[in-house]
């Protein structure tokens, strides 16, 4: 990848994630390790708030609280009892975001749907909301639809698109250089940080871009970017830094599915076993610190 004069690029290996990884403290209780919130899902799309939700209690995060549709309330309550759930008003899709509960950060957007009623949802939810964000799939699409939306974003929202996704915020590129040109510019402007999903992933915060060295072909499947929202939500409510929370949640990422190809394969791997994998991949970064 050529590089223009102004643009850091950081590999993201061993040595970068060791500066940033904070090991739990022995003494510490549920309520010290944070509180996610995780507003996803629609009519047959109820799976990408299980992935994500899972995914975010099994980054370490101590209480994670699901908001859904109606539709989704017993298949989230019976395939993840550890997770608390808030229903919409609306039985298959997310109508007005309301809530009683005080999350350190919040995910929005895995199996959102784009329903006039949820656009206008997000809409009232950003022009009120100071809590970290990160912001995915469907919430993605409909900033991209509402442009002026994203102004409302807090400092340093975390956004994660695959390249279509990015297309519609940025526009088009001729060259790789030009997309991470855009990419930067973008960054800039809104003051957010940019997860660009691909092979490999790169985060983007302002001029720095950060290149991820872990991962594999086994991460192309479906309900893979929902985890991903996850691991970023959970570190953010465990109150790292969101630079270092997106950093962080990539390389785990795809350091499960290392972890897991030599007994998986690449066909055969799923979104949830990233899940599995998680706690090895922790360990695997805490070994590496001794």
């Amino acid at each position: 990848m050529q590089t223009n004069s102004t643009m850091k690029l950081i590999t993201v290996d061993e040595i970068e994630i060791r500066k940033r990884y904070k090991a739990i403290d022995s003494q510490t209780h549920k309520g010290a390790q944070g509180h996610a919130l995780i507003i996803a899902g629609s009519y047959g799309k109820i799976g990408a708030a299980v992935l994500a939700s899972k995914a975010c209690l099994k980054t370490g995060c101590g209480l994670v609280t699901a908001f859904i549709p109606k539709c989704g309330y017993n298949i989230v309550q019976i395939s993840i009892p550890e997770v608390m759930v808030i229903t919409d008003a609306e039985k298959k899709y997310i109508s007005n975001i309301v809530f009683e509960i005080k999350p350190q950060a919040i995910a929005i957007g895995p199996g959102l749907g784009q329903e006039e009623a949820t656009q206008k949802a997000f809409h009232e939810f950003l022009i009120t909301n100071n809590i970290p964000l990160v912001v995915d799939a469907d919430a993605l699409n409909i900033l991209s639809k509402n442009r002026s939306w994203l102004a409302l974003l807090p400092s340093k929202t975390i956004l994660t698109p695959h390249l279509k996704e990015l297309e519609r915020l940025i526009g088009t590129w001729d060259s790789e250089e030009e997309k991470f040109e855009k990419t930067i510019t973008f960054s800039m402007q809104y003051d957010v940080i940019v997860v660009m999903k691909g092979a490999p992933t790169h985060i983007i915060n302002a001029e720095a871009v950060y290149r991820n060295t872990t991962g594999n072909a086994a991460l192309a499947t479906a309900g893979s970017g929902d985890a991903l929202t996850g691991m970023i939500c959970s570190l953010l409510a465990q109150s790292y830094e969101p630079i270092d929370a997106a950093i962080l949640a990539v390389y785990l990422h795809g350091f499960t599915a290392d972890i897991a190809l030599p007994g998986i394969g690449t066909q055969a791997f799923i979104a949830s076993d990233i899940i599995e994998n998680i706690g090895k991949a922790f360990l695997g970064i805490e070994n590496s610190n001794k």
